[in-house]
């Protein structure tokens, strides 16, 4: 049996800069002050759990915060402004760690709406990504998820309308929207496909040369990881066994049945010691050899970590 890992995979940039965010502040006021993190840093059970042994609270709202001198990281999936503007109110020190990319689609909306244009926003409806970009803006934002709501949407003027994209998205969806909405109205502007970040790009890319190569794909990630999931939707879109995994126990012996050649890649909210530990397995049950997919994208983008108080 070979095993062929996907290139890229796993942490991107944003989530390695608010891992490194939440575990610098972590050792810094250790034993001192309590650390809060406002839903998961991340969208990885394995990361948070470790995060959780490690002393860190993580909240579903400010309300749930003590006043005790604790400090408040904002994930990398950012936040709106009321929720910033509450905990300031209320006194609590804050850290953000939102993707600067995330940041960027935040500046972008804002934009929009100061030059008086309606603003459309494709997304899915309940991720915090979209919760936070609706409210980074104070007029409503029309969501669209599908090219249904495309075919049903209805707006003010149509020769006054914005875009803009959640950046964890799979590019051919978007693609496919983004060109009804020009042909529905063709005076509207917005970013083509740049607000799709590079690594949810990469690793899309490479999951569609990995899929030619092998009988089935193992992908590391957890259930409400956005990014992760489109990896399982560009596999079953092109008829391939696959299967979503947060780590090597979750497989079934029965899906490698007849398999000769897996092809592994990972979310980029999934760390890379998931896929070792997959790696390891399959080589100790399976008798594995391993290689690495060619022809993929080496990424060297870098994300300042800000000061930290």
């Amino acid at each position: 049996m070979e095993i062929i890992l996907a290139e890229p995979r796993g942490f991107c940039a944003g989530v390695k800069r608010a891992v490194d965010i939440l575990s610098i502040t972590l050792e810094k006021y250790r034993n001192k002050r309590k650390v809060y993190v406002l839903h998961e840093i991340v969208h990885n059970k394995y990361v948070v759990e470790v995060f959780k042994k490690q002393g860190v609270v993580f909240v579903n709202n400010i309300e749930d915060i003590e006043e005790n001198g604790g400090i408040l990281i904002f994930s990398a999936h950012g936040v709106s402004k009321s929720i910033e503007d509450k905990a300031k109110r209320k006194g609590i020190q804050i850290i953000n760690a939102t993707c600067p990319l995330v940041n960027k689609v935040h500046k972008e909306a804002k934009r929009y709406e100061d030059n008086g244009r309606e603003l459309i926003l494709i997304g899915h409806k309940n991720h915090p990504e979209v919760k936070g970009i609706r409210g980074r803006v104070n007029n409503r934002i029309i969501l669209v998820q599908t090219l249904q709501n495309v075919h049903d949407l209805k707006v003010k003027n149509p020769n006054n309308l914005s875009y803009v994209t959640q950046t964890t998205l799979s590019v051919d969806d978007t693609r496919e929207i983004i060109t009804a909405l020009k042909l529905k109205f063709p005076n509207i502007i917005g970013p083509n496909l740049k607000n799709i970040c590079y690594a949810t790009q990469n690793r899309q890319n490479a999951v569609k040369k990995l899929v030619e190569i092998v009988d089935i794909v193992l992908i590391i990630g957890s259930e409400n990881s956005s990014n992760s999931n489109r990896l399982l939707d560009l596999c079953t879109a092109r008829e391939k066994k696959a299967y979503l995994i947060d780590n090597y126990s979750y497989i079934d012996k029965s899906w490698l049945q007849g398999v000769e050649k897996i092809g592994i890649t990972a979310g980029a909210s999934a760390p890379n010691i998931l896929v070792d530990e997959l790696i390891n397995h399959l080589k100790i049950n399976m008798n594995a050899k391993v290689s690495v997919m060619s022809g993929g994208v080496t990424e060297n983008v870098q994300f300042k970590i800000p000061n930290l108080v």
